[in-house]
């Protein structure tokens, strides 16, 4: 693990280092205690944006482990039978019909759905390996607040990633850590999670590939403790890539300019990032 910036009170940024225990000083069991910040278990929550995934989300939902408490599934127009697949494998999932269109709407959607104290940020193609989630929810509970996954950080790859996307990844990721002081070693990788009190920061206001991106920024912009937890990317298993090299790369470089240029002021309306949402009504009530 590499911690990029230092806690969130301090409002300073310190030199990546590694995190000798290779979990974020936490040991990365389901058993483990899940001390949240009302002092009680923290809850967790699983956001999965999804546009005709209904082949892939078997490998996906299998997977999560046993302890997640809630499994939000935000969905963006499919016209396969995605929802009906994920609620055959998971009764208790929330479906969330998003209000808009891309990957950023998506999960600000499910952002505002979900219900966990920690909220992870999980890729619907199989392409992320939900077994990763321990190591990611045992970085937040050694007192950080964002779990920031990296195929590049040692201890991580990609099986899926193009050549021309490899430099452009790199070359974006070098312009954020000039620009922001951060030391980042992967910039556009869907895999995250933290603490709910992040979201007023991440503020997320945009509707594309950029998401991954405006999120990495607008935490290290807010001075939040972010640790990079190295990951393994996997070839999705059935479909297309949404992902379009050039036209989102070109969208991630505006991103990253109109970033800068923006003034950094004190979170004012927590809830103003919020967009508005549908959910449709659920199987059964895990609760009842």
């Amino acid at each position: 693990m590499r911690r990029i910036v230092t806690e969130r009170r301090t409002r300073r940024r310190s030199p990546a280092h590694p995190d000798p225990s290779g979990s974020g000083g936490v040991t990365a069991t389901p058993a483990a205690a899940r001390r949240g910040t009302n002092g009680g278990e923290a809850t967790i929550s699983v956001v999965i944006p999804t546009l005709n995934e209904a082949a892939n989300l078997p490998h996906v939902l299998a997977r999560l482990p046993s302890w997640v408490d809630e499994v939000v599934l935000v969905d963006g127009h499919s016209v396969d039978d995605t929802i009906e697949v994920a609620r055959a494998i998971r009764g208790d999932v929330r479906v969330i019909l998003q209000d808009g269109r891309g990957k950023g709407n998506a999960l600000a959607c499910g952002f505002a759905a979900a219900r966990g104290e920690i909220i992870v940020m999980l890729d619907a193609d199989a392409s992320n390996d939900p077994a990763e989630i321990t190591r990611f929810v045992a970085v937040l509970l050694a007192g950080n607040d964002f779990a920031k996954g990296s195929r590049f950080a040692p201890g991580g790859r990609s099986t899926d990633i193009t050549g021309l996307r490899r430099v452009g990844n790199r070359s974006l990721n070098g312009l954020v850590n000039a620009l922001f002081g951060t030391r980042y070693s992967d910039l556009c990788y869907g895999y995250n999670a933290f603490w709910r009190h992040c979201l007023p920061h991440m503020n997320v206001t945009c509707d594309g590939f950029e998401v991954e991106t405006l999120i990495n920024v607008r935490v290290a912009r807010a001075g939040l403790a972010v640790v990079e937890v190295p990951s393994i990317e996997h070839r999705r298993l059935f479909g297309e890539s949404k992902l379009r090299t050039l036209r989102d790369g070109l969208r991630v470089l505006r991103t990253i300019l109109s970033e800068r240029m923006r003034r950094h002021d004190p979170v004012v309306n927590p809830d103003a990032w919020r967009p508005t949402f549908r959910e449709l009504q659920p199987l059964w009530d895990p609760e009842s």
